[in-house]
């Protein structure tokens, strides 16, 4: 008896969570086929017309129809403005014209990106829902919360991985201090008084490794979004957070905040004047990234698709372009290969996540 897989199978680093309606979701794809015809039932997929008819058990609804014929929604577990939402935004005009059909932008902020994530996660396999997902939902959200209503492994069919790059220390303009070692001056002296925002859990961690690393103390205050809390900081309602280039820049260059170091271990040759943290606190690393995935039961034909018309998006030169402008680098990966990427980074994250001694929630 043969057994066909249609995608490579991957342990997922936590426990399987019920889906919609009480169906448990399961680690291995093989051929596609739903959870009562897998290894181990009556199911076992064989070659020849068992094979045929799961198939069409399994993919029919999608594969009996030239797809696509309908938009295609990419769904942003962050709010307009943040990078994920800018990079979703840039490559859906070009994605649009290789597959014919629209692609629309829906922002789905809130709980750390685990509300788009879940809604994604529980769609129809049909490969016109995709999430624009991030190292928070796909790998930090692992250690951040106790329970997640969704396996970052095992829920999604990974497409591509579009971009990489780093975060930013941000303070108030009129915060008094010029450099890293001036803010970590004043951290100490005002023990316990500062404010410092979150929206990802990205800056969650930076936030985490400069307690730890600079050995200070503030007040952490939550948001549903990097630019909302880039909004606060500039108000004044908190004195500082760590924001992504997208969202950070532009009040930068108009003379809002203070950009003080970014969390990559290098400088970025893309804003070589901002030091590296890790210039004075060793050790200080955080890289994000940003990409495409779909439900796990997407037929493998659609999510390579999907992946050819993402990548292709990245390689126009106006993209690249205002990707360059947005100090974001591209990093393109297939489905195989973010799918190992995406493995090996929800154990490193859950690790920094506890080297920072941040307690999940």
């Amino acid at each position: 008896m043969q057994r066909v897989l249609a995608q490579p199978c991957i342990a997922s680093p936590i426990h399987p969570t019920p889906a919609a309606g009480g169906r448990e979701r399961t680690a291995c794809r093989e051929a596609r086929v739903p959870p009562w015809g897998r290894a181990g039932g009556r199911g076992v997929v064989l070659a020849g017309s068992v094979l045929t008819a799961a198939g069409l058990l399994a993919c029919g609804p999608v594969l009996s129809q030239a797809w696509p014929n309908r938009p295609i929604r990419v769904v942003v577990p962050f709010p307009p403005g943040a990078g994920p939402d800018s990079l979703a935004r840039l490559v859906a005009g070009p994605m649009q014209e290789v597959l014919g059909q629209p692609v629309v932008v829906e922002n789905r902020a809130g709980a750390q990106g685990t509300i788009a994530a879940t809604e994604v996660a529980r769609a129809r396999p049909d490969g016109y829902t995709v999430l624009m997902g991030t190292n928070t939902t796909q790998a930090a959200n692992v250690g951040l919360f106790r329970k997640l209503d969704y396996d970052p492994i095992r829920d999604f069919a990974y497409v591509a991985r579009l971009a990489q790059t780093s975060l930013i220390l941000a303070t108030r303009a009129d915060f008094p201090a010029a450099n890293v070692k001036d803010f970590v001056q004043v951290a100490r002296a005002r023990k316990g008084e500062l404010t410092a925002g979150f929206g990802s859990g990205g800056a969650q961690v930076s936030l985490g490794l400069l307690r730890s690393l600079a050995g200070v103390t503030f007040v952490e205050v939550p948001y549903k979004g990097i630019p909302i809390a880039v909004g606060d900081v500039v108000g004044g309602q908190i004195h500082f957070t760590f924001t992504d280039f997208t969202a950070g820049i532009g009040q930068w260059k108009a003379g809002k905040l203070k950009l003080l170091g970014i969390t990559s271990r290098n400088r970025s040759a893309l804003a070589p004047e901002l030091p590296a943290l890790a210039e004075d606190l060793p050790g200080f690393e955080v890289t994000i990234w940003w990409g495409m995935m779909a439900p796990a039961a997407t037929p493998a034909a659609i999510v390579q698709r999907l992946s050819d018309a993402a990548v292709k998006a990245l390689a126009r030169s106006e993209v690249a372009t205002r990707m360059a402008g947005l100090s974001v680098d591209a990093a393109p990966m297939g489905p195989e290969e973010f799918t190992r990427f995406v493995a090996a980074e929800v154990p490193r994250w859950v690790r920094q996540i506890r080297e920072a001694g941040i307690e999940p929630e």
